[in-house]
């Protein structure tokens, strides 16, 4: 599998789409933006980023009474049920995942329960804003397109992509993606967002990462352009497909999702966030879920305060 870091990628727009496309579902709140943008584009977190706050509130003095939750004393999460190793259902009907864990962490410095909903990720983003769920859990990319509908946590884990295809395929990476490539995705993700607006293709869009994957595998489609964390928890040796590249974007940082309106929810969730990094829960997760992968040395989790303990 290759790994680049994404700065040198440059998607020239094709004038001719796929003509092939499912029909568009969930709400406008986490559809593609409409307008080009480049989720494919690299940056250090130190000189771009504008939202990560410089230091958070200490939790022994966060009221836990102006949370703003549908049930007092309990986080009521959206989540997926099928994109390990970040959101699954487990074999004994648990919600866990690399995202799912560390929220519980997070809840605990707070003293909150967590209880998890499956959603699709159509849907999550604008569930989120309209607070059937109080938090979004699914290794969400922090655009500036989604914060103009709900809020965002500081992150807890940085955004990059992969393109999958057949082992035998000529496809192999984002280079190849071109007018008469199939191209799946998950609808209203940042790959959809990117197929759409940057490369100028029309993707065939799929309701989760389970079905997309499958459609690769039995050829319906040629690639799917996916989050390297769904491609990784996805491609198993002997189904004859591939990773084959995935590059890093540090930019568009992964977060919790939380009503644009409910900054002391946001608040807290950031102060629950430095505590698991200070104890060295990050980290211990991070290695658990994500045991061959190397963080940038440009990027770190939490406040800009925030301290990662040294292993």
């Amino acid at each position: 599998m290759k790994i680049k870091a994404m700065k040198w990628l440059t998607a020239a727009p094709v004038a001719l789409a796929l003509a092939v496309s499912l029909a568009a579902c969930g709400s406008g709140a986490s559809e593609p933006s409409g307008t080009p943008t480049d989720a494919l584009q690299g940056s250090d977190q130190q000189t771009l980023d504008k939202y990560t706050t410089a230091d958070v509130t200490p939790i022994d003095k966060i009221d836990k009474t102006k949370l703003g939750l549908n049930t007092e004393g309990k986080l009521e999460v959206g989540t997926l049920s099928d994109a390990p190793p970040n959101i699954f259902i487990d074999p004994s009907g648990k919600f866990t995942g690399y995202d799912n864990e560390l929220l519980r962490a997070i809840a605990g410095k707070l003293g909150l329960e967590v209880e998890f909903v499956a959603t699709d990720f159509s849907a999550l983003l604008s569930q989120v804003s309209t607070k059937q769920f109080d938090v979004g859990s699914s290794s969400i990319s922090t655009t500036d397109a989604r914060r103009q509908n709900v809020g965002f946590t500081n992150g807890y884990d940085f955004g990059y992509m992969a393109v999958v295809a057949k082992t035998d395929s000529d496809i192999k990476g984002f280079a190849d993606l071109k007018d008469d490539v199939r191209i799946g995705v998950v609808q209203g993700t940042v790959q959809d967002d990117y197929v759409t607006n940057t490369l100028k293709l029309e993707p065939i869009r799929f309701p989760d990462y389970a079905t997309v994957y499958a459609n690769v595998r039995n050829g319906q489609v040629d690639a799917w352009v996916a989050p390297s964390q769904q491609a990784t928890g996805q491609v198993k040796e002997g189904d004859g497909t591939v990773i084959a590249e995935s590059v890093v974007n540090t930019q568009n940082f992964t977060a919790y999702a939380v009503a644009k309106d409910n900054q002391p929810l946001i608040d807290a969730l950031n102060s629950g966030l430095d505590a698991v990094i200070a104890d060295g829960t990050w980290s211990k997760l991070t290695k658990e879920w994500y045991p061959d992968r190397e963080t940038p040395k440009d990027w770190k989790p939490g406040s800009k305060a925030a301290t990662v303990p040294q292993s």
